[in-house]
């Protein structure tokens, strides 16, 4: 969603008088849709609720749900939609608008997924905000530049950032998560990490979403209380890294995060390209990448040995040029 997100807000800029929504899991919603009932994206918002359909796939109730689903975005009668994703889920997600033309990647990310567009473009650009772009502008003739994205506010989780979560500034925000093992800097790195922004005067916090985050827990431990544990969700999130002075973390939601609000941070890269996957925003940023570091997008739950060889050090003065530009 937040590679696709400077794609769609560059067409809303282009064309504000064009109708646009989305269809997104119901965890996202905050990133499009705040207190109001449009958002500074979209005007709409399909809720698809994919982890109830996992936990439950062959029941009454996710059937129900998806022919719901589906006449709902029927009832739309979109001119166009388009598969900025690229997996056989949401080629399906987008075939049930039935849209008047529906445009995907000729080479998308599961290649059942093509055979469900009526247009298949060339993928464009190197890093995936320029491809999102590219697809979107090209399937509606307009010519996109992807750029800063707005995102929304929430009352209840800006009230909560600023009177509980975030004790005094500077903050900085530790996202030691990642979608699977190579991606992951070790806790322990994170802990001695977390001391030296501690002596540099930083309140140092890791994000989690639940209090059973062991990876979150065992960098607060390693720290020997140098950081302290921050619970929130989405929105809680999007509140708690607009007070962030600096994010320090892999490649990972809360560091594109980051990147979207501007947030000055240091990006811990292994088995993934930055050059593809790296923080796009305007904010101030390093990336860390070992020259060693083999790029593969296989979900190995074994830290990629290139991202082990990024040392404390090499953060901490990365952090310090970020921190004084």
């Amino acid at each position: 969603m937040l590679h696709a997100l400077p794609a769609v807000a560059a067409l809303k800029r282009e064309r504000p008088a064009w109708r646009v929504d989305w269809a997104v899991d119901s965890r996202w919603v905050p990133l499009l849709i705040g207190d109001g009932e449009r958002g500074p994206v979209v005007d709409m918002v399909h809720e698809v609720p994919t982890k109830g359909w996992k936990s439950s796939p062959v029941s009454l109730s996710t059937l129900r749900s998806v022919l719901g689903l589906r006449k709902e975005l029927r009832s739309e009668h979109y001119d166009l939609v388009v598969d900025l994703q690229g997996t056989l889920r949401s080629s399906v997600i987008g075939s049930f608008a039935r849209g008047e033309d529906f445009v995907g990647y000729g080479d998308p990310r599961e290649p059942l997924a093509r055979r469900l567009y009526k247009r298949r473009l060339v993928r464009k650009g190197e890093h995936v905000v320029e491809q999102g772009a590219a697809l979107l502008g090209e399937a509606c003739g307009v010519a996109l530049t992807p750029g800063a994205v707005a995102l929304p506010q929430v009352a209840w989780a800006e009230r909560w950032a600023s009177e509980e979560a975030v004790l005094s500034r500077p903050m900085c925000v530790l996202a030691a998560g990642g979608g699977w093992g190579a991606k992951q800097w070790p806790a322990e790195r994170y802990g001695e990490l977390a001391v030296a922004l501690k002596a540099m005067g930083f309140d140092v916090v890791v994000n989690s979403g639940h209090a059973d985050d062991a990876a979150a827990a065992r960098v607060v431990a390693a720290s020997g209380g140098a950081c302290r544990l921050v619970l929130c969700n989405v929105a809680g999130l999007v509140a708690l890294l607009r007070r962030a002075d600096l994010v320090v973390g892999g490649d990972t939601g809360p560091v594109h995060l980051a990147a979207a609000l501007a947030v000055p941070l240091v990006a811990l890269f292994g088995p993934t390209r930055p050059e593809r996957n790296g923080p796009f925003g305007v904010g101030a940023s390093r990336v860390l990448r070992d020259a060693s570091s083999v790029t593969s997008y296989r979900r190995s739950e074994v830290m990629e040995a290139g991202l082990g060889r990024v040392s404390v050090e090499r953060v901490v003065g990365a952090v310090k040029e970020v921190v004084s530009s």
